[in-house]
This record gives C-alpha cells, sequence and structure tokens, in this order.
C-alpha cells in the first residue's frame, strides 16, 4: 500500500503544489477537521492516518474502520504544517472515500443476506480500479465480505477462457490438479449442470455456477445433494448478481456470492478536509 500510496502522491504533486507554495509560508501551521457528509460504513481510517503522521501532522484519528457514520460526524483533527496537510488531502480524501463507499455496500448486502442465510460468504471479484485493487479488498474486508483472490497467484481459478484454451472442463481440472501444489484450492468455472457434477466428482474444491438463473442453481443443488456430492465441495454463485436479485439466491444451499458490483458499480462516499481556527 504504501508503494501505491507515494505513486499517487507523485502523480498529484507533479513538480509542485504551486498553488499553496505561491500563497503559504513554509512554516505555517493549521488546525483542519475530515468531515463526513455522507451516511455509511467508514473505512481507509488507519491508512489515511499513517499518511498523516508520515509527514509529521498530529493526528486525532475519531472513528475506527468499520463504524457506522453519519452526516456530520467529525472523522479526524489534524493540526501540522499547512502546506503538507494540503498536498495529502485530495489523495487521503479519495482512498478513504473510495473505501468507504466500497465498505458500505459490502456492508449492505451482508446485513440483507445474513437475515436469511448467516454463513454465505459475499465476495468480491478481480473487477476493482486499476492499481487500487489491494484498497477495494481491504474495503470490502472491513464492511464484512470476504475478498476472494487478491491476485493470480492466490488459488487456481479455472474460468470459461481457461476451458475454451483447452478444450474441456474434465481436462482443465485434471490439469490443474497434476500440476498444481495440494496447497492451492481449485475452483472451477461451469456453465451446465453436467459440469458441475463432473468436477464435484474429479476432486474440485469450490465450483462457480456462472450465470445460473436462481431455478437453475437450485436444480445444480439438488442433484449433487442426490449424488452425495454437495458435501465435497463449496459452492460460489456469480454473474449477474445485483442488491435486487441476490435474496433469489441468499435463500439457496451455497456458500458464496461473488459481486463485481461491489467495486465495478459503487459510489463513493463524500468527505471534505476543512481548514478550521481551532479543534475545540
Amino acid at each position: 500500500m504504501d508503494r501505491f500510496i507515494e505513486d499517487m502522491l507523485k502523480e498529484d504533486k507533479g513538480f509542485g503544489d504551486i498553488t499553496s507554495e505561491a500563497l503559504i509560508p513554509k512554516d505555517q501551521e493549521i488546525y483542519a477537521i475530515i468531515v463526513s457528509k455522507d451516511v455509511g460504513v467508514a473505512a481507509g481510517m488507519d491508512i489515511v492516518e499513517e499518511m498523516f503522521l508520515e509527514e509529521g501532522i498530529k493526528t486525532v484519528k475519531l472513528v475506527e474502520d468499520g463504524n457506522l457514520i453519519e452526516k456530520g460526524d467529525i472523522l479526524f483533527k489534524l493540526k501540522g504544517n499547512a502546506r503538507k496537510i494540503l498536498l495529502l488531502e485530495r489523495t487521503a480524501l479519495n482512498i478513504t472515500m473510495r473505501m468507504s463507499g466500497v465498505a458500505t455496500a459490502t456492508n449492505d448486502i451482508c446485513r440483507k443476506v445474513h437475515d436469511v442465510n448467516p454463513n454465505l460468504r459475499i465476495a468480491g471479484t478481480r473487477k476493482t480500479s486499476p492499481g487500487f485493487s489491494i484498497f477495494d479488498k481491504e474495503a470490502i474486508t472491513i464492511g464484512g465480505g470476504d475478498s476472494h483472490r487478491y491476485g493470480l497467484d492466490d488459488m487456481v481459478l479455472i474460468k470459461d477462457n481457461h476451458i475454451a484454451a483447452v478444450g474441456s472442463v474434465e481436462e482443465a481440472l485434471k490439469r490443474a490438479l497434476d500440476n498444481v501444489s495440494f496447497s492451492k484450492k481449485i475452483e472451477i468455472e461451469v456453465e451446465t449442470i453436467e459440469d458441475a457434477i463432473n468436477v464435484a466428482g474429479l476432486g474440485a474444491d469450490i465450483i462457480m455456477l456462472d450465470n445460473f438463473y436462481p431455478d437453475k442453481a437450485q436444480e445444480c443443488i439438488e442433484k449433487l445433494e442426490e449424488l452425495d456430492l454437495r458435501d465435497n465441495v463449496l459452492i460460489e454463485i456469480s454473474g449477474g448478481i445485483t442488491s435486487d436479485n441476490i435474496m433469489d439466491y441468499a435463500k439457496l444451499n451455497i456458500d458464496i456470492i461473488s459481486l463485481g458490483a461491489l467495486t465495478h458499480s459503487t459510489r463513493s462516499l463524500d468527505y471534505s478536509l476543512k481548514v478550521v481556527k481551532s479543534l475545540d
């Protein structure tokens, strides 16, 4: 995260903050607060705190990651060099606003589905903002969800294009079982009930039912149960899941629902940094 934050600050700063350098004496100190203009779940608080502390800004964090926040809540109180605070302002806000939006969306869905299926995991996908994946994944976790893969080296996930390149679901799974360490889970995406039954019997750890309608998913689960294969695997539902239809899937006997919408379609929360006369 430190390297990504450094790159963000370099991008924002360019050759220098010419506005602050023209207007503000080099040694001037100011007081400032970061305030919420939104309702949701706070995320990125630890990251922002560290950003300011590393630049010598006295920082009081008033909200923890995962806390529920309301409009008008003060998240941070700051005291320190004016140029440094203003230099960090936009990057710090962008990070925590985005992370809080993802955490809020995740938390909303988790609370809804856990009313009917307390053990169901809500997971993200790799449909994240370029360069921001690690922050998006952390935000999902703060919101009560599961990060899923952080990267391609986390686990084997055989998807449709892998299968198309290899030739069949069975051959793709066989190659993974032959070539991958026992320490890595193997998940495979299927598009038919027949393929789900085949890979459950061949040793997949996780089956992803891709773009299954609820009725088709239910039929698949019943077939696996009839064949005593259901307990051998975790079942993940993915593809086309939204907050509007997720409850149709949540009541099924499944283990995981993964949603790209948590990160590719989520609104950031609105926070603001304000210079104030005092911190009282």
